[in-house]
């Protein structure tokens, strides 16, 4: 990790019209350096996906700017961002090999390095024997590696992920977790990470931003100290606990003010 600034925000706040008019998000003010796995935790609704929808470029900040590489967005995905939502977002009428191409497909590129990218991918995420499968054939943690494989054909530098394993067990959770610090490893890119689970954040993460209650921003920021070629197994370790222990001492009340209590 450089320590160069790959992402930054300054004073970043989105609202949306009403009825009702909500104040979703900031002011957030946030530098993530290249090559960093950055987490983001905080309550339910506090604007983490909107968070991750300004830096990805699919939304505008209201006010204030976002900046990546160096050139402000303006409400428009740059090149060389990649985005995997929670969703199930795999094309079931399409087999993995043709679900990861899609989004090359107007991409202009020779057919012979598309063929090349898309056979990487599906390799790399471990996926070559279903190539010619269809997703109704895999599993819930195949189909996200799917969907993780056909935002990797795009060699995108920042990779946002919106809770990506939501909806898997937790044995799969964590081995998607080491898939995904392998992937970050190996590609060397920028990592931002939106996930509920605390220990999901504490194991993967170089740094964890704890958000507060709506109009979320960062309550406090988390220095894991983790080596770059962890993997689930730093569970073990004591200072696992501490971590997310903290985690949660920060996001306890700003929790127990979204359900309505006093804190």
């Amino acid at each position: 990790m450089t320590g160069q600034c790959h992402v930054s925000l300054r004073e970043a706040v989105r609202r949306y019209d009403g009825p009702p008019a909500v104040h979703a998000l900031g002011p957030v003010n946030l530098e993530i350096r290249r090559g960093e796995f950055f987490s983001v935790v905080g309550p339910s609704g506090c604007g983490k996906s909107t968070l991750l929808d300004v830096i990805s470029g699919l939304v505008r900040p209201s006010s204030g700017s976002v900046h990546f590489e160096d050139k402000e967005l303006r409400g428009e995905v740059p090149d060389g961002v990649g985005v995997v939502f929670q969703e199930d977002s795999s094309m079931p009428w399409l087999s993995v090999r043709d679900n990861v191409a899609f989004g090359l497909r107007t991409s202009g590129l020779p057919k012979k390095e598309v063929a090349g990218r898309v056979d990487h991918a599906i390799r790399f995420m471990g996926l070559a024997q279903f190539a010619g499968h269809y997703p109704a054939q895999l599993s819930g943690g195949m189909r996200q590696r799917v969907c993780i494989a056909r935002t990797l054909v795009l060699r995108p530098r920042l990779i946002l992920l919106d809770e990506p394993f939501g909806a898997l067990d937790q044995q799969t959770r964590l081995l998607m977790g080491d898939e995904l610090l392998r992937l970050w490893r190996e590609t060397g890119a920028t990592v931002l990470l939106i996930t509920h689970a605390l220990d999901e954040a504490a194991m993967l993460s170089d740094r964890v931003g704890v958000m507060s209650a709506r109009p979320g921003h960062f309550i406090d920021m988390v220095e894991t100290g983790w080596p770059r070629d962890r993997d689930s197994r730093v569970i073990s370790d004591p200072k696992f606990g501490a971590l997310t222990a903290r985690l949660w001492s920060s996001l306890r009340e700003e929790s127990l003010k979204t359900m309505g209590h006093a804190a």
